[in-house]
């Protein structure tokens, strides 16, 4: 019996800290107003200082979705000081491979790091900076606001000038109730899927006001369409268990 759970014990760790982290799907979702454009949606990258291939590869599955244009929750940096992280300019040489426009908010631990200096590394690769501001991609807008923690969001601000097909962007799902137009979608990350999600029980721990209600899914409980992803890399602990990493496509 002893043994048993040893082995149980041990195959769980090695999965939870080695293995599921390390995974990487692609999550599909279809919005008939979204029918003619196909979007990838990605969001925390927490990219550590030995993860460049890491990177690499999820440029290159973004890729291989082929999509019309690249939207980003934020969050490059890992870690709060700059000390675990893979350098925002060196993520940014990754970045540029990516052959679609690109468009991002910024996340918490980008604030935390430095802003100014992830807006200048990603707008020095052509990357669209969303700051409480929008931008027209085809007969598409995508109104981006800032980070709760790091910034002021001002959703009013970043949708002005916007009508028709218009996606908000957001690192944080918490302004969901705070959208007081129709918009088309919108679109989050933060929460990692809870990172540690248990069946039946849920997500003990998320980043979230509203707890493990806003830890992944696809939520209307206003007129407004969220899709919050899982992300892709880990924060505080480097464990994922069932919330594997993945990048979101959307028609």
């Amino acid at each position: 019996m002893i043994k048993t759970v040893i082995i149980l014990f041990t195959v769980l760790f090695v999965w939870t800290f080695f293995i599921e982290p390390n995974l990487l799907v692609v999550k599909y979702y279809k919005i008939a107003a979204l029918k003619n454009i196909r979007i990838v949606f990605v969001s925390d990258f927490h990219i550590s200082k030995y993860g460049r291939k890491r990177l690499e590869r999820v440029v290159r599955l973004i890729n291989k979705q082929n999509p019309d244009i690249v939207l980003s929750g934020g969050d490059f940096i890992k870690g709060h000081d700059g000390k675990h992280t893979l350098s925002i300019e060196e993520q940014a040489a990754v970045l540029k491979e990516i052959k679609a426009p690109f468009i991002t908010v910024l996340g918490n631990h980008d604030g935390w790091y430095d802003k100014e200096r992830v807006i200048s590394a990603l707008k020095g690769i052509g990357a669209k900076v969303l700051l409480n501001s929008s931008v027209k991609s085809g007969n598409l807008y995508i109104a981006g606001v800032e980070d709760i923690q790091t910034g002021v969001p001002d959703i009013n601000k970043a949708l002005e000038g916007t009508k028709d097909l218009r996606i908000i962007l957001t690192h944080s799902p918490d302004i969901y109730y705070d959208v007081r137009e129709d918009v088309t979608l919108i679109l989050a990350g933060h929460t990692h899927g809870g990172q540690v999600s248990f069946p039946l029980f849920g997500a003990p721990a998320v980043p979230s006001r509203y707890g493990s209600k806003f830890a992944r899914r696809m939520i209307k409980e206003t007129r407004n369409l969220m899709i919050i992803t899982k992300g892709i890399g880990t924060s505080i602990l480097p464990v994922r268990f069932c919330a594997v990493p993945e990048i979101v496509v959307i028609n």
